[in-house]
Formats: C-alpha cells, structure tokens, sequence
C-alpha cells in the first residue's frame, strides 16, 4: 500500500452503504483541515497466532466487582481442611456461589465503565478501581489426559491471585507481563468440571496514567504434548555474518512433562513471503523428565529480501517437534531480515540506510473501551500513525500487547520495546526475561529499553541496577541495544548511561549538542519529547474551561511546540530521531488541567483517534513521498464578520497560495517546522490553499462555511466487518448542514442504536467529557465534541447487516448498513453453565451390617473417616460391604430459594440418598448407575448422605460427577 493509500485508508478500508436520511452525499469530514479517511472495502488482518496449542479462553467469564472476604472457618475440621491443597474457601472456593456474577467476555475492562469520581486518582483518571473477581469453569477432553495444561494471561490489571480447583497456580505482580500457569497438576478431565477463579487487585498500581482493571487482555488455554516447545520456547531473530550472508540461528527449548526421557527430533523449514520453502535442516534432542532441553541449529539463506519501514517483507520460520516420526508440536513464526545499528555521528541505520526515527510514545487505552483494546481497533490506531508519516512506536513505561507487535512487523513500523519495572531482584528481573524471550523474534523490535525517567539514575545503586539488567538481557538477545530513558543527569560523574548502548533523552532537547560534545562516541536517542497541548478543533485557549488551542503554541515548560522540537531533532544527524509524547491522547494523567479534566492534551489524535492540527503539522514534517497539505481553522465563525483569524497552512511542497472567496491572500515558501501562517478577517464563504513544487500545482485544499446542522451522518471505518465476533471499527458521528457539509461547531447530544452488532464503547474526544463510555450493547448516547463523536461496534456471528441509527432532536436522523460476512470466529473454549458440585466427600471404613445414616466422625477427626473425592471408585475389599460417604454443603442462592436436583451420574452399589435425615431416594441396582432426587428449598448448610452397599467383590462408590442445580 502507498502513501496516498494509506492516508486514505488509514481508518481501516470498507465502504459507506448508506447516507443519511434527508441529507445529500457528503464527502468525510475535515477535522483540523485534515480530510477523515474515506472507508473501503476490506477486512482487518487478524494477529499471527505462532502457537497452535493456544485457544482463546475468552467467553464465560462471570465477574464481580469488589473485593469477597473468605468466611473464617468454623471449628477445627473446617481450619484443618482449609489448609490442605484443593480447598481454598471463599470466593476460590471450588463450589462457590458465582450464578448471579455478572457475565462478561475477555478482554475485560472494568474501570471503564466507571463514574469519574473526584476523589478517585487522579493519575489513573478519576476512575474507582478496587478489587473484583474472575471465575470461568471449562471441561477438557480425556483425550488431552497426559498433555500440559497451561493457562496463558497477556494482561491482568494489576495484581491477581489465580486459583484452579482450589489450588493456588500463579500470581502476577504486574499488570503488563504476561502469567503462564501450568495447570497439568491440577486439571481434571471428561466430566469434572475445572474451576478457574481469580482474584484482581486494582488498586495497586504501576503506572501514574489509566491502567485500566482487570483480564484486560487475551486469555488461553493451551494443550501441548507431554514432550513439546515451551511457551516462548523458539529464537530465531536473522543474523548477517561477516561475508554477508543470512544465517537463521534457531534454539527451541523443548520440557518433557512425561514419566519417561524422551528423544524428538527438531526440524526448522524456513518460507519466503510467497509461501515456498527455502530452506530446511534437523536435529535431534533428548529432554529428561520433567526438565528442559535445547536443540539448536542454523539455516543457512544466503540472500534474502529485506525488511524494512517501506517494504517490511515476512518470511515464515516453521518449527516442528517430531516423536516417533509424527509431529507432536509446531510453531510457526514471522521473521524478517534486516541489520540495526545506531551510530554516535549519524544517528540509526537500517540495512545500512540511515532512518530518522518519526516515532510516538503510546498508551495503550481508547475512548469507550479504555485498556481492553479490540485486535481490529489497535490495527485502526496504527494505521493512523502510519499515515502521518510515523515510522516507530514506543510503548510507553510498560510491556505492549503481543498483537501490537504482529501488527507493526506487518506495516513497517519500528518499535522500543519497553520494560515496566526498575529493578534486578527476582521477581522483576523474570519479568525483563519474559518480555525479551516473548519479543526477540521481532523484527519491529529494534531497541529494548530499562526504565524510564528513574530518581537513582544517578546514583551508585541505580548504576549497579541497570548493570544487572543488562546483563540479564544480553544473555537473552545479544543483537539489539539497550537503552534508558533519562530526565537530565546525563553528564553527571555517576549515571546510568555508562551501563547502556545508547541515551535516551526525556527531553532535555537543549543538552543534545553539550552531550554529544563530551561524549562522542555514545548515540543519542530521543525517546521522549514535545509534550504539546492541544484540544481537537479549539483555535482559543480558556484555561478557565480547560481548553488548549489546537494551534501549536502550547506545551509544557519541561517540553516545546511541535515545530520547534522536531527541528532540533531533525537538524541534528547524531540523534537518531525521537518518539512524540503522545501519539494519541489518553486517560489520566490529566495535564496541563486537573479536575474536572479526566485525559492528557498531549495527543497528537484525539482519545478516539480523531487528529488535532499536529497531525497535519507532524504529516508535513515527516512525509516526503506524497504531497501533503492541510489547513485550519475551520472556516464557520459566526459573529467573527472582520475579526482576524490565524490561518495556518501545513505542507511539505515548496510553496503554498492562500485565496478567500476568489481572492489571493499572498504565497509563501513552505515552512515544513512551523506551518505557514496568514492573518485573514474572517468573510464567510470558501477559503482555499494550494501548494506547488516545481512551479506545479500538487494539491489542494478547502475550508467552507457550514451552515446550521440539519442532519447526522455515519461514516464508518470498513463498509464491511468479518460476523466472527471479534472484528471491531469505530464508526463516526457527525453533523452536516443542508449541503452536506461538516458542521464543525455542532456540539450536541446524540443517541444511537445498531442491530447485528453490538455497542462496546462510546467517545468523542473531550479531555472534560464526564459522560458514560459504555453502554447497553444495542443502544447508547453520547454528546458531539467539536463536531464529531465515535460509536465503536463488534460483529455479531454470521453472515447478515449491521445496521445502525443516529437521532438527534431537531435534525434528520442517520441510518447506515454495514455487510457482515461469513468468516470463522478463531476457536474459543466453549462456555460451560456454572454449576454446584460436590466433589469432596468423606467416606467411612467398612461395615458388615447397615450403619446409620446418622453416623458421622467427630469434629477434628481427621484420620478414621477417608477424604475422596467424587468419580474416585472404593477398592474391592474382602471385608465388610457397607460404608457410608458424607457431604456438607451450602446450596446456591437460586437452590436455596426454590429447590433443586441432586443428581449423581454414577454410583456403584445399591443406594439409600439421606439430606437432612430424610431419605430421598433409592437405588435398587447393584450395578453402577445414575441417582437423582428432589432437594427441597431451604437455606444454610445442608448434610448429604449415601449409604452403599456394594455387591460382593463389585465396585462400588460415587463413580461420577455430583451436582446440585436450581430447577
């Protein structure tokens, strides 16, 4: 895709398949003299899945916010098995009551949906986090018997416990480092349900911006053969040796779960982006039980295609565990081949080319669905960059998504991959490991980065921290450079930049030249800087209401404008280029305003990815290879007849020409830093620039008076979604006036509803906005900000229409269509109904006559009465044939109040059935079978009795599950 493609298509592609009622075709708005994409026809690429293990585990959660108190036990029998592992109590509890949970799908993002409370942190932006709860139970094949089981967390805001059947598995001290927990010990299969339960602690925090709560990311399940790769477990980032010659390095660290040592064979097949195998080599490896092995081996490629910003070309590293010559695991991974270096004269090369670093710093939350970001949404934001001309992202002071990586090695963009914590003890350093064995294969990825602006960077301690780091580093990926980023203290006799491969500037702009002159060997990288205000399509400041004017005037002391910073930067061949602060607004942090101010200014888009007038400002600074040109203000000024208004025009041609109504205003040589600027009384009517190079005329662009809004518009991103409930666009909202023209000054109250797809977030780009984000899935509201306002939508399943409606009192509605078409939803593990077992039993010794169904062990006997577990069968003994098995439980509230059915799915002898000392039911059957019977309502604790007889030399016992459900 070219340039001009992009900057078209960078809202997503699809085309519009309606238009408003009563209103004439409209081309998209222009926000900021910058023209919206026009949608097209396309879908969304879904992120490289590398790992075939992995399925989503993302629908049947039940979730509840605030934190649930684990009832003390009671009496000593209760403490004593409270202790014992597959007994937690309280809401991780195994049989605990989550049938009224609300339910919710992963990613999940509860603080989203919060009220703006003014007490509430303010760096988090006003938002009540706490504490909530996650379960989800999952049945799993007896054929995966034998295999690891592990769960996979992309993403937990912030601290979690997790528990499966009762069992702590893991915990997470980080809200962007992924949890792998190895469940193989724990899991049960066929029948037996597994108990997934997870306790989030969002009132921690990592960061001092919105963080978001909760299972935020994507969450899996993941079945591998007993002798497989680990997670993570395949290096092959491309090596260029001496001769020049490509070489791929491949070590696979392979862990046997078996009972036996096992020898696989390994073999990697590389393809080159046309699909054909280039080249393939094997080897064996022999992996212990219950350790860990490596096979290594090299592909030798000679030449290859390059990848790069222009043309970042893909190959695909296929790796295949053999096992008695079938394959018992594969992962199949993007590469591509390109050299970094960063030099202290002249800044960063790629493939020996030097490239100014364009870069944004991000955060990873939009309007409406705050850090659960959809995969189709993130591709959406990055594409948007894309288009200004942006070429690297920063992910700022955390770990990003994996998916965000897939999507910048696909469109050429490069990244600094970032590490959350400052700090080498254990717990911190395995999350440092974990973010470079997950990341290194990225070709994206071309510098890792420490920490960012940290008090003890000039101190003896922060230097001896950030040499262990590194070190930790370095033995995981020797290829690319680390760096900090650093808030001053640069030439101090002790710092951090003596540990690392290049500085990082935060800011600090005016120490580049002092810097580079007494260190002269050491590259320089901005990894932070401008810190600009804008609100989107406001040409006056009020610092009163909290309105910053998009015109670049406004930054913070510690940053500069646009203009100016990029010059200093730009000017300088040793730095290697720099990353904005921000790219696109985001939640918290409110700067330069506090209360009732809820996100940052800083952004060069809005919270819902609508530009500001930077965008036009940093597209003329950083594109050379398509013409740019925008313009603002916009042109509808009502009561400003003969009032002057400062006209900017943004191009990277040569010269630029101004007209209102017909007449010329005056032409100026480009400032591709600044922008060009022209004081014009305001005159209704059509103001216009066009921008020449070579003395021909290579774009245009308008600024038209608008008149009253009569109507709502729709524009969507895609004119097409996948029905896979998953794909996801943001559709705008705007207002047009009896031409179809953009009402850029409409500011009111909208209301939507859509069918075939539901409502996940709602926005419009105001840093004062205190109004809902979310909403019911098939209606919602939100105000126009400035013009504009933003629904986002997620496909039904199926093929079918999506269609949508705008209303607005005193204006013709909207209507648009949307085609949905029949694509495969990606495999999810299928969502199960809770349900109440009664998995714990104790059972007595045996007895040669009928005991009493009243007979019982004592409280604190531990020891006489066996602890079984449901579907476990009593051996064959020669002695006594009876025995009586005892359950206490608490029914769930549904049962409680209205009765239920206890059913067993197998009980082996014949029966009596005894809760609450009245017999229920009977089976007469010696041999194994169901039992059921009518449990009638009735609160609190209820006692569960089995008298079994079992025929002689027969198995007898409780063979399967037990359940207990409201009917």
């Amino acid at each position: 895709m070219n340039r001009r493609q992009l900057l078209l298509a960078s809202a997503g592609a699809g085309a519009l398949r309606a238009v408003p009622a009563a209103a004439a075709v409209a081309a998209p708005p222009t926000v900021d003299g910058f023209p919206m994409p026009r949608p097209e026809n396309s879908l969304p690429p879904r992120p490289v899945r590398q790992d075939p293990a992995r399925t989503l585990l993302e629908l049947g959660w039940r979730f509840h916010e605030g934190d649930i108190a684990a009832p003390a036990p009671a009496g000593h029998a209760e403490t004593y098995l409270s202790a014992m592992a597959g007994n937690a109590i309280g809401a991780a509890a195994v049989l605990y009551d989550d049938s009224d949970w609300a339910a919710v799908r992963v990613p999940h993002d509860w603080a989203a949906a919060q009220p703006f409370v003014e007490s509430a942190n303010i760096s988090q932006g006003y938002r009540p986090r706490g504490i909530g709860w996650y379960r989800r139970t999952l049945l799993l094949d007896p054929a995966d018997r034998g295999k690891t089981i592990e769960l996979h967390f992309d993403g937990i805001a912030t601290n979690a416990t997790i528990w499966v059947n009762g069992s702590v598995v893991a915990h997470s001290w980080s809200g962007y480092a992924s949890v792998y927990a190895d469940i193989t010990p724990f899991a049960t299969f066929g029948d037996e349900p597994n108990v997934i339960a997870i306790r989030v602690d969002a009132s921690a925090w990592e960061g001092w911006w919105y963080e978001g709560a909760g299972l935020y990311r994507h969450a899996w399940l993941v079945c591998r053969a007993p002798v497989a790769i680990i997670s993570d477990g395949v290096y092959c980032d491309p090596r260029r040796d001496a001769a020049g010659r490509w070489q791929v390095p491949v070590v696979a660290t392979l862990a046997n779960s078996g009972r036996a040592a096992a020898t696989v064979t390994v073999e990697a097949t590389l393809f080159d982006p046309d699909g054909h195998a280039v080249q393939r080599a094997s080897v064996a490896a022999t992996v212990p039980v219950l350790e860990q092995a490596d096979a290594t081996l090299t592909l030798d490629v000679g030449d290859a295609r390059l990848w790069s910003v222009e043309t970042p070309t893909l190959y695909t590293l296929r790796v295949h565990v053999l096992r008695d010559g079938g394959v018992v695991d594969v992962r199949q991974i993007p590469i591509g081949f390109r050299t970094i270096r960063f030099d202290a004269e002249r800044g960063f090369f790629l493939n020996e080319r030097p490239v100014k670093i364009k870069g944004v710093c991000l955060h990873q939350d939009h309007a409406g669905v705050g850090t659960a970001m959809p995969d189709a949404l993130l591709s959406w934001r990055l594409q948007r960059l894309k288009a200004m001309g942006c070429n690297a992202v920063r992910m700022s002071s955390n770990a990003p998504t994996a998916e965000l990586l897939d999507y910048c090695d696909r469109m050429g963009l490069l990244v600094m991959d970032e590490n959350r914590r400052f700090n080498p003890s254990p717990d911190y350093l395995a999350q440092l490991e974990w973010l470079v064995r997950r990341d290194r294969n990225h070709p994206s990825v071309i510098i890792w980065t420490l920490w960012n602006e940290e008090p003890l960077k000039s101190t003896p301690q922060g230097v001896e921290m950030t040499r262990r780091m590194v070190a930790a580093l370095k033995r995981l990926d020797d290829a690319r450079p680390v760096t900090v980023a650093m808030n001053g203290a640069f030439n101090d006799p002790v710092n951090t930049s003596t540990e690392v491969d290049v500085t990082g500037f935060n800011y600090y702009q005016d120490q580049y030249d002092v810097y580079h002159r007494l260190v002269p060997t050491k590259p320089i990288i901005s990894t932070e800087d401008t810190s600009a205000y804008q609100t989107r399509g406001a040409f006056e400041s009020d610092p009163k209401a909290h309105i910053a004017t998009s015109y670049d005037r406004e930054a913070a002391g510690w940053g500069a404008p646009h203009g100016p910073s990029w010059k200093m930067i730009a000017d300088r061949p040793f730095v290697a280029g720099g990353f904005v602060w921000t790219g696109f607004d985001y939640h918290g942090e409110p700067t330069p305003y506090e209360w009732p101010t809820i996100s940052s200014f800083f952004g060069i888009l809005d919270l819902c990815g609508f530009p500001k007038t930077a965008f036009g400002l940093r597209s003329a600074q950083w594109i050379d290879d398509a013409p740019v040109l925008s313009l603002a203000p916009h042109w509808t000024w009502p009561g400003r007849e003969g009032h002057s208004i400062d006209v900017v025009v943004m191009s990277n041609a040569e010269q630029v020409t101004v007209s209102l109504n017909g007449r010329e205003l005056g032409t100026q040589a480009v400032d591709r830093f600044l922008g060009n600027h022209w004081k014009v009384p305001y005159a209704p009517g059509r103001i216009e620039v066009v921008a020449r190079r070579g003395g021909r005329i290579v774009a245009r662009a308008a600024q038209e008076t608008a008149g009253r809004p009569v109507a709502l518009r729709l524009t969507p991103a895609r004119g097409v979604m996948a029905g896979d409930g998953e794909d996801v666009q943001p559709v705008t909202v705007d207002a047009i006036d009896a031409k179809g023209r953009h009402v850029p000054t409409a500011n009111l109250p909208a209301r939507f509803t859509v069918a075939g797809a539901a409502i996940i977030g709602l926005g419009n780009g105001d840093p004062n906005s205190h109004e809902p984000e979310q909403s019911p899935p098939d209606h919602g509201a939100r105000s126009l900000f400035n013009g504009l306002a933003q629904v986002i939508v997620r496909a039904e399943v199926g093929r079918g229409r999506i269609v949508m409606t705008a209303q607005a009192d005193g204006l013709a509605p909207a209507r648009l269509m949307i085609d949905r078409l029949a694509i495969d939803p990606p495999g999810q593990v299928p969502a199960i109904a809770p349900q109440q077992r009664i998995a714990q039993w104790r059972r007595s010794a045996a007895f040669d006559a009928r005991p009493s169904p009243d007979l019982a062990p004592s409280d604190g006997d531990n020891n006489s009465w066996a602890f079984v577990r449901s579907g476990t069968p009593t051996p064959v003994e020669t002695g006594g044939r009876w025995r009586v098995y005892r359950a206490a439980i608490t029914p769930w509230r549904a049962v409680a109040a209205g009765g239920g059915m206890l059913r067993f799915a197998a009980i082996g002898g014949r029966a009596e059935l005894w809760v609450d000392g009245k017999r229920l039911a009977d089976k007469a059957d010696g041999a194994a079978g169901p039992l059921s019977a009518r449990v009638p309502a009735g609160a609190g604790a209820r006692r569960i009795v089995l008298v079994i007889e079992a025929d002689a030399g027969g198995e007898s016992g409780i063979l399967g599950p037990v359940t207990l459900a409201a009917v």
